[in-house]
């Protein structure tokens, strides 16, 4: 990308700086893959969700189990 489209960006909604990032980021995806990075992510995010509250849930039963509730 030149300088000219670089400086374009920002009238795209997106700082140069996050163009940058972005670019290190993605730049040797295709946009099918970066779809699919961004699904992934999504549901990692979901999974560790629903780990935290398995884990706050066996937390609580072994409190109870002990009968220090």
């Amino acid at each position: 990308m030149s300088c000219a489209q670089v400086r374009r960006v920002p009238r795209d909604g997106a700082a140069v700086a996050t163009y940058h990032r972005w670019r290190s980021q993605f730049g040797g995806l295709k946009a099918e893959d970066g779809k699919r990075l961004k699904d992934l992510e999504r549901e990692n995010a979901t999974l560790k969700r629903l780990l935290v509250d398995a884990e706050l849930e066996k937390a609580a039963l072994k409190e109870i189990a002990k009968g220090n509730f």
